[in-house]
């Protein structure tokens, strides 16, 4: 009988210990919720609460460098018969600030095609300090006759850059691949002056 007695004071002594970690884990929630609210450590709790009138708190992207910009001028050659051009001519971006610029191509040939783009900057120091996250250079496509394409650009301009540097020059050409118009050489230094391909 005594053994009984103490297997079910046991068994009592778990199932309150059961419970009470149950109703702690189930009690978790709001005071996580309400910690985060009062620290403002997640922000995503307070964006649960759509509070009429009440202005909307967004987190601050910290890499951006507001104290100066920079103009982005974008630049097409195509080296073939085809239309090739940016959607706009240049942006005004701050370092380290996400932007995108679309660019557009159509095929006016009777006949399908593929072709690639190459990138240069200008100066040339820009080019390690331009990161580009989304880009269709180097990558071939083919186009039927008439075909029309827009491909974005989504690049990053590394606050490390010199502040010397107020405008940056982004400069695709694109050719046929297999064709018989050569690439444009990739551009050097700033000054330099491009090789001839054979022939010129």
């Amino acid at each position: 009988m005594g053994r009984k007695r103490e297997n079910f004071k046991m068994v009592g002594k778990l199932s309150v210990i059961v419970l009470g970690m149950f109703a702690f884990g189930y009690a978790l929630v709001p005071i996580y919720k309400a910690i985060c609210e009062m620290t403002g450590i997640n922000i995503l709790a307070l964006g649960d609460r759509q509070i009429p009138g009440a202005t909307s708190r967004v987190s601050a992207n910290t890499q951006v460098d507001t104290s100066r910009s920079i103009t982005v001028e974008f630049d097409a050659n195509a080296r073939g018969p085809w239309l090739f051009k940016p959607a706009s001519r240049s942006l005004q971006v701050h370092p380290g600030e996400l932007a995108t610029v679309m660019y557009e191509f159509q095929n006016v040939q009777n006949r399908t095609m593929s072709a690639q783009a190459i990138p240069s900057y200008a100066p040339a120091q820009a080019g390690a300090h331009f990161n580009k996250l989304e880009c269709f250079c180097f990558s071939e496509y083919t186009l039927a006759p008439g075909e029309k394409k827009q491909w974005p650009v989504v690049f990053v301009i590394d606050p490390k850059l010199s502040r010397d540097v107020s405008t940056i020059t982004l400069s695709y050409t694109f050719f046929e691949v297999g064709g018989k118009t050569p690439p444009a050489p990739v551009a050097a230094a700033e000054g330099a002056v491009p090789k001839r391909g054979p022939g010129a």
